[in-house]
């Protein structure tokens, strides 16, 4: 569909279609009338690129073909911001193993590269405009604002960091900087998007108009996190990986609701290559090719495509995308880059200060916290305290550990008294109050008025001493003590959760005993601590 010199109305159609969103349609078309639109997408340089990238590179397409001006943001410093998932002395590494990667990517697509523009974030980020500009939005934006502002995109901690609060601040001011018409991004940065809308023109710029892509399912999930191996098919994994992860993919007879493999085929396959094919034995009807999407979500849903054959034809067309990434990642050069950008979690050493246990201090593996299921015997007042209790908890020892707790808030002694709980085993033992609180007792907490707090639950008929893992880090030993210098806890808690279905979660994979999953009561989205 080449609509490059086609009606204000194509342009439209094509810049728009399969969006979940846009605000500011009218700017839209008023600028459609009068000339071509400039669009920027921009991407913080953290985790590698995924094949989900294709989604929104099928809408670069879009743009290019309805005659957009395209630039590309490489957002080195927001991945800095973002509590810190990139370390500096490696961004500028991964802002090139970005570039070469998305470039291969559009290559793939046949996306012409000389229509785009490449930016880099610091290139004029710390320009001392751009800087006075965050100082002048800074004493705008109220911290409630830029928190909610950030809610869905910048990792959510207890105690956010500072620049975490001026993470969506920057974004809404490189709309003027990369003087745009429109910001293309998914449905989840549309509070960062609103923030835009509502300060720019304090500052005397004009309002933009934005573009949202929904949020679609992972091949592999409900969600493809670019952190967790197993849960994202990588840009460069073999053919043999992608055909044992797309196996692993949630992919239900009929059922059409969170299919990331179909969602595949509606936002990636069909607007880049116009047609589908299911490859399937003749027994069955033999291959057929579709062209509406719609078609095909039909005929899943009446089970005339089986799952097996669904996933055998996305395999096809995702290693037809995938096999130019492949090849041009096969230069020395940037096998290099790859392997520097994001050097092997392998490469560690013996913990210092009787942390070892196998796993080194620069490796943030899950396995390394001594997580156990506790049980708890007895629970009192502090004596010197009325806002914590003492617990002694049994953790499968001969004798009970003191944890003392802040729980008196939200617990009522009764409540916990013989509840079976899930606690942390290995911090190093701090004194409160003068007593020291030998483990950590684990909660999901919800911030707020008031404040929420609940203990986490293992599954019926768990034992005191019951090891707790993550799913893919069942073989791990934990240290013996976490380091605190090291703070190696705080930066693994960051990324503890709970899902919407109330079950504990890191970085979206489920913390289990051999029993099933750990859940709480009510606190949904809640943190962990």
């Amino acid at each position: 569909m080449a609509v490059a010199n086609g009606l204000p109305d194509e342009k439209y159609q094509l810049i728009t279609r399969n969006l979940q969103e846009v605000l500011g349609e009218e700017k839209l078309k008023q600028v459609l009338q009068e000339r071509e639109l400039k669009v920027y997408w921009g991407t913080a340089t953290t985790g590698k690129p995924h094949v989900a990238y294709f989604v929104p590179m099928s809408k670069i397409a879009d743009f290019l073909k309805a005659g957009c001006e395209v630039t590309i943001l490489f957002a080195d410093l927001h991945a800095y911001l973002d509590n810190m998932k990139a370390p500096w002395e490696l961004l500028e590494l991964r802002v090139k193993y970005y570039e070469q990667v998305i470039k291969a990517m559009l290559e793939s697509i046949g996306v012409p590269l000389e229509k785009l523009k490449f930016v880099k974030g610091t290139d004029y980020q710390l320009s001392r405009e751009y800087t006075l500009d965050v100082y002048r939005l800074s004493s705008m934006v109220t911290e409630h604002d830029a928190k909610k502002a950030g809610a869905e995109v910048v990792k959510q901690v207890e105690h956010p960091l500072l620049s975490g609060l001026l993470y969506p601040g920057l974004q809404a001011l490189d709309e003027e900087y990369l003087k745009v018409d429109a910001q293309f991004g998914g449905v989840d940065q549309r509070k960062i998007f609103t923030l835009a809308e509502k300060y720019l023109p304090s500052l005397g710029y004009a309002k933009r108009a934005h573009l949202m892509n929904p949020m679609v399912p992972g091949l592999t999930g409900a969600k493809m996190s670019s952190s967790e191996e197993e849960s994202k098919i990588d840009l460069l994994d073999s053919k043999e990986d992608v055909k044992k992860k797309l196996k692993k993919a949630f992919c239900e007879p009929g059922n059409i609701q969170n299919n990331g493999v179909l969602s595949f085929v509606k936002y990636v396959v069909l607007p880049l290559r116009q047609e589908f094919c299911i490859k399937r034995d003749a027994k069955w009807g033999g291959d057929k090719v579709y062209t509406v999407f719609e078609e095909v979500e039909k005929d899943f849903a009446a089970e005339m495509i089986h799952p097996g054959d669904l996933k055998a034809s996305v395999e096809v067309a995702l290693n037809e995308l995938l096999e130019p990434v492949r090849k041009k990642f096969e230069s020395p050069e940037l096998r290099k880059l790859t392997n520097s950008a994001y050097p092997s979690a392998s490469k560690t050493r013996k913990g210092a200060g009787g942390g070892g246990g196998g796993a080194g201090d620069d490796e943030l593996a899950p396995s390394r916290l001594d997580i156990r299921v506790g049980k708890i015997v007895s629970v009192e007042k502090h004596p010197d305290a009325d806002s914590l209790y003492l617990e002694k908890i049994d953790v499968g020892e001969p004798e009970p550990r003191t944890v003392v707790s802040g729980l008196v808030a939200y617990v009522s002694q009764e409540e916990l008294q013989d509840r079976t709980v899930l606690v942390l085993c290995n911090l190093k033992p701090q004194k409160m109050r003068g007593i020291e609180s030998q483990a950590m007792l684990l909660c999901a907490s919800i911030e707020g008025e008031p404040r929420r707090v609940e203990p986490l639950d293992p599954p019926e008929g768990s034992s005191p001493g019951e090891r707790v893992f993550v799913e893919g880090y069942e073989t791990g030993k934990p240290d013996d003590k976490l380091n605190p210098k090291k703070k190696v806890w705080e930066k693994l808690q960051v990324d503890l959760k709970i899902s919407d279905e109330c079950v504990a979660q890191w970085k979206d994979k489920q913390l289990m005993t051999k029993l099933g999953q750990i859940t709480c009561k009510t606190l949904k989205g809640g943190n962990i601590s």
